[in-house]
């Protein structure tokens, strides 16, 4: 039996719900994603009135499906272990503190709007559009993120005398290196078959354009990359150019690997944005609609099922409800009693988090911006420290809130995690000074967050190798799972939003169909 697209679209309906009805209408061509999220849930209002759901956390995940269920009439109750909302959404100011595991550090920044770090998550890309969404919806201002900056610098200790190098000579070599090579193997025939006269001279052409090379097409060296004596660009006289870096220390060095196309990926592509003044701007937002519905410093002892939905244990309370949506991260959840069916267990148990570790330091004057015309972005080592973060705001400001260390790997972020909070930023500014020389003179305080440490998170976000569990993307009875640890976001914001939207779409099917 032949079925048009209008009966496939009608079909998907009555399985899956309108949510996927317009996802499927994209895919067929038969509309287009507005400016916020195609996903955003539009529940019919009082449509969710005599119905419970406690909600498991009051991060960016717990609040959005809070946000979007009471809107509905749901009547729902949020349970945070923690005094604060937001979960890794977390920016620091002076006179915060931050606990972790055996012990507490208090920011002594200086007060000041543009004087703050965020620990957590720190740039939303363009495409993000739950998360912008959110923000157009709640009046939460943005400026760009500047991510890459050809004036940051390639740092390898056993390359180019272990001495940093502007990342625009390095990107500009690799580039000219790489057409040069290119341009060799259509010059000599090597592409015969695939490619003819008129294609070969077009991308000959292309080529010494691409990569800068000269008459012969060999690449000596482009003004792109700057001038001697890191003169960026030529004054009163002509520049001379830099002689170009040796390709086989290019080539040693590990920047190919990934940190050269690190722009390239499509979470780091530009335009990436940040909310003006901190990223909790996004969780203060939620907060203001969804604070009376958060009880604070409520520990969940127990996870239940019950006939008729779930029932929570706190220290303080047992809550019953008809559904639960549980935002804990997995290396907490997994210790918490429960009676999760063993597909569930199973699938919490393989997440497995990131010993991420951020260090921020104030500087008493912004020196890569006055030393080195760094107006943010990130530089990158092959030390324990992995990158320094340059502020992309309070420009030209007496002082500033620089990124000294971000670090993901296992060995040192573990070795970070397990340092005490004074001995990690000694050990980072150590190592910023084969970055900056002088670089600990400049540092007047700072504070660091081991999110392996921190309690109720127990890491920052899923290891790279994880993929989005199936068995969380469905309920166990009346338990919903989300957070961006269920989906194939891990580490952003925007599968938090994401999963909540899927969840909250999901009980609404579910109670309406009762």
């Amino acid at each position: 039996m032949s079925m048009t697209r209008r009966d496939f679209v009608r079909s998907v309906g009555a399985v899956a719900g309108v949510d996927a009805v317009y996802r499927t209408m994209q895919a067929l061509g038969l509309a287009e994603a507005g400016l916020a999220h195609a996903s955003s849930p539009d529940l019919p209002r009082d449509s969710g009135k005599g119905t419970s759901v406690v909600i498991l956390g009051a991060g960016i995940s717990g609040m959005t499906a809070a946000y979007e269920l009471s809107k509905a009439g749901y009547h729902c109750t949020i349970l945070e272990a923690t005094g604060r909302a937001g979960g890794r959404n977390r920016t620091v100011r002076g006179g915060d503190t931050i606990e972790e595991f055996g012990g507490r550090q208090r920011v002594d920044f200086d007060r000041g709007d543009h004087l703050y770090a965020n620990l957590g998550p720190a740039r939303i890309p363009y495409h993000h559009r739950a998360i912008l969404g959110y923000c157009k919806e709640f009046g939460v201002a943005l400026e760009v993120f500047t991510n890459d900056n050809r004036a940051a610098l390639f740092h390898n200790r056993e390359r180019f005398g272990g001495k940093p190098v502007a990342a625009r000579r390095v990107i500009t070599d690799t580039r000219g290196y790489v057409a040069e090579l290119l341009a060799k193997a259509v010059d000599q025939g090597a592409l015969d078959s695939e490619l003819t006269g008129e294609d070969k001279e077009r991308i000959l052409e292309m080529l010494v354009r691409y990569g800068g090379l000269n008459p012969d097409r060999l690449y000596k060296g482009s003004n792109r990359a700057g001038y001697r004596g890191e003169q960026v660009h030529e004054g009163l006289k002509a520049g001379d150019m830099n002689a170009p870096l040796d390709l086989r220390e290019i080539l040693k060095a590990d920047f190919w690997q990934y940190k050269l196309h690190f722009s390239q990926f499509v979470n780091q592509n530009p335009t990436l944005f940040q909310p003006v003044g901190g990223m909790d701007a996004i969780a203060k937002a939620f907060e203001k609609r969804v604070g009376p519905l958060i009880r604070y410093r409520s520990i969940v002892k127990e996870i239940r099922k019950t006939t008729d939905g779930v029932r929570i244990v706190t220290e303080k309370e047992a809550i019953d409800a008809d559904f639960a949506i549980c935002t804990i991260p997995a290396p907490v959840l997994r210790d918490i009693p429960n009676d999760f069916s063993p597909e569930t267990r199973a699938a919490i148990g393989s997440i497995e988090f990131v010993p991420a570790v951020k260090i921020a330091f104030q500087a008493r004057r912004r020196f890569w911006e006055e030393d080195h015309g760094i107006y943010g972005g990130i530089s990158w080592t092959d030390q324990d420290i992995t990158q320094i973060w340059y502020p992309p705001y309070g420009y030209h400001r007496a002082k500033g809130i620089i990124v000294g260390a971000y670090i993901w790997d296992d060995k040192p972020g573990l070795r970070f995690g397990d340092m005490a909070p004074r001995e990690r930023l000694r050990a980072a500014a150590a190592e910023g000074e084969h970055i900056h020389p002088g670089f600990g003179a400049e540092l007047e305080t700072g504070v660091s967050r081991s999110w392996l440490k921190t309690p109720f998170q127990k890491g920052g976000w899923p290891k790279s190798r994880h993929k989005s569990p199936e068995a969380l993307q469905r309920p166990d009875g009346a338990i919903y799972f989300a957070g961006d640890q269920v989906t194939g976001l891990p580490g952003w914001q925007e599968g938090a939003a994401l999963a909540a939207h899927a969840v909250v779409n999901a009980i609404h099917e579910r109670t309406m169909a009762k």
